[in-house]
């Protein structure tokens, strides 16, 4: 009988193909208290497995192909640094010690409450982030086991896979990717995982279609079943008929011929068809991520998120390990210009040092730039890094989250007294260093006027626009479908920034989720937008969108979604705008 089971489609692509339904370790573990004289050992024993886990990371990530995705090498390395992070390993000895807890009992209980602090996070993707925690100590409980004698898993061997082979599972690490990678996987499916999950991540960067958080699939689906991923709906068939079968083999042709398309586009420059150049680029978390967007011919980068040198570690980044991140970026850029935003922090991404306190309500309480300037000292290092790393290569200064005449001065202040100081130092920067802010509040949106004489560039960050305009926590599952990125008043603020900032004679781009949704390219060329940031992997598709555009053709048909009210004819209109050429 064919049924559907639905959830997140990743990748946008079809899959085809037969399950095999991956075993996988969960974090129920026995209960029992350990003799006093046994505690030693029980606690050789976890450390034994912790070992077992760090190593078999170090050894997988020095493994790695040289065509390996970058995303593959970056995850490994955050999940070598979770495994010997104190919070995991550390707090279960505690346990162990304290309470007299088995190794197995005092890892859930603390895996447990550290997933707990991750779903209160309102980022998605830091909410997500309690995957990787989740994987890691699944991977210590199973060698937790295997050192008792007790193999909870079978090893799943490469050879078993067919090019026709769809994985289904509980959830898929990174780690147990790299053994499938190399099998011409058809796709995979997991009850775990989101949008920006690492299961979605590595489904990206390997070009492998998945449906993720589909909540029961592992339990549902049968060995050798036939199953279509749809990655682009978020569905999944299961003993679809012969006459779906050949349905989905035909979307399945046409995709892979556009995708083989898309490649032609790498070196080609985006211009409309009315011969006017938009610029892409691509936005990256750490300085790997350089490779990826390179690969995709991008611009550049719209968008560093420093806060992810500052994220999962103790002791802050000194000016010296952030002046050789940012200088590796801009020396890896070749002259392109790289755009570093500054620490982002507040809300869904705490610090894990001692001095860091969670608000009472992180959205709106001490973050961004609101936080950078409440801790100078810590301000001042990092703006000293970024005018260091000026020297060697086009960079830009980006300041978060501001809401006023006020934090921005106080802000152009202290930059200024960063100056001062490598003066004083004798060390170079340029002092042409470009300065813009991030547009996320409606505050600043309003008074835009007012904020653009201080400032060189304005950068729309879409997200947190959306949010604060609607009053809607993107990370609460009642209100989400509130969550609306086209909604009148959310496209009539972008337009007002776009407007305003041309007409001061400025530049704008926009860096949020909506740059790299490749069907609202049109709608902000037609609102004026000229400058894009979004993740490498969405570079070509965007680009596709312009090289087939009119700007003037755009232009009419923004203005008409910009006074209309009602979210049917909105969607309406913007699906007529993305006609093959308009």
């Amino acid at each position: 009988m064919t049924f559907s089971i639905h959830g997140i489609g990743v990748s946008e692509k079809i899959a085809i193909g037969k399950a095999h339904l991956l075993a996988h370790v969960s974090l129920e573990a026995p209960h029992y208290l350990v003799a006093p004289e046994r505690v030693d050992a029980e606690i050789a024993r976890f450390e034994l497995a912790v070992r077992d886990v760090h190593e078999e990371f170090m050894t997988l990530q020095a493994g790695l192909d040289d065509d390996a995705p970058n995303e593959m090498n970056a995850m490994l390395q955050v999940h070598a640094m979770i495994a010997q992070d104190s919070m995991l390993v550390e707090v279960p000895k505690v346990l162990m010690r304290n309470k007299r807890y088995n190794a197995e009992w005092a890892l859930s209980t603390q895996v447990n409450e550290l997933v707990e602090q991750f779903e209160a996070f309102e980022d998605p993707y830091l909410r997500e982030r309690k995957q990787d925690v989740m994987q890691v100590g699944t991977r210590i409980m199973r060698a937790i086991r295997e050192h008792s004698g007790l193999l909870a898993v079978s090893k799943e061997q490469p050879q078993a896979f067919d090019s026709d082979m769809i994985l289904v599972a509980h959830d898929i690490t990174p780690a147990d990717m790299l053994q499938f990678k190399d099998r011409d996987l058809a796709g995979f499916i997991t009850d775990l995982g989101g949008t920006t999950s690492h299961t979605a991540i590595v489904a990206r960067g390997l070009g492998v279609p998945a449906v993720v958080a589909t909540g029961q699939a592992r339990d549902l689906i049968r060995e050798n079943e036939w199953v279509i991923v749809d990655g682009e709906s978020g569905v999944v068939l299961v003993n679809p008929t012969e006459l779906l079968l050949e349905h989905y083999r035909q979307l399945q042709a046409k995709q892979r011929l556009h995708q083989a398309s898309l490649g032609n586009l790498v070196h080609q420059r985006a211009k409309t068809l009315d011969d006017w150049e938009i610029k892409l680029l691509a936005n990256i978390e750490l300085p790997s991520d350089v490779a990826a967007l390179k690969e995709v011919g991008a611009d550049g980068v719209g968008l560093f998120r420093s806060e992810f040198l500052f994220l999962n570690r103790r002791q802050l980044p000194d000016e010296e390990e952030q002046l050789t991140a940012y200088k590796t970026v801009a020396e890896g850029l070749l002259g392109k210009s790289v755009t570093i935003r500054t620490l982002d922090i507040g809300a869904d991404k705490g610090l894990d040092t001692d001095e860091y306190v969670t608000p009472l309500n992180p959205a709106l309480g001490l973050r961004a730039i609101r936080y950078s300037l409440a801790h100078p000292d810590m301000f001042l290092t990092q703006l000293r890094a970024i005018l260091r790393a000026s020297a060697f290569g086009s960079i830009k200064l980006l300041l978060p989250m501001i809401s006023g005449l006020d934090e921005l001065q106080q802000a152009l202040e202290l930059l200024g007294q960063a100056r001062a100081q490598l003066k004083e130092r004798k060390q170079a920067y340029d002092p042409d260093l470009p300065v813009g802010i991030m547009i996320e509040i409606p505050s600043s949106a309003l008074i835009l006027p007012a904020l653009l004489p201080l400032i060189d560039f304005v950068s729309i960050g879409t997200n947190d626009l959306t949010q604060y305009t609607l009053a809607v926590d993107r990370g609460d599952a009642e209100v989400g479908h509130l969550y609306n990125e086209t909604h009148p008043a959310v496209l009539q603020l972008i337009a007002h920034v776009i407007d305003t900032t041309h007409k001061a004679k400025k530049k704008v781009s926009v860096c949020g989720e909506m740059a790299g949704n490749a069907k609202l390219t049109r709608l902000f060329l037609g609102m004026g937008l000229r400058e894009f940031s979004m993740q490498a992997s969405q570079v070509l598709s965007v680009k596709e969108r312009v090289l087939l555009a009119s700007i003037k053709k755009s232009r009419k048909k923004a203005n008409e979604i910009l006074n209309l009210f009602e979210q049917s004819k909105i969607n309406a209109k913007i699906k007529e705008l993305n006609q093959k050429t308009h």
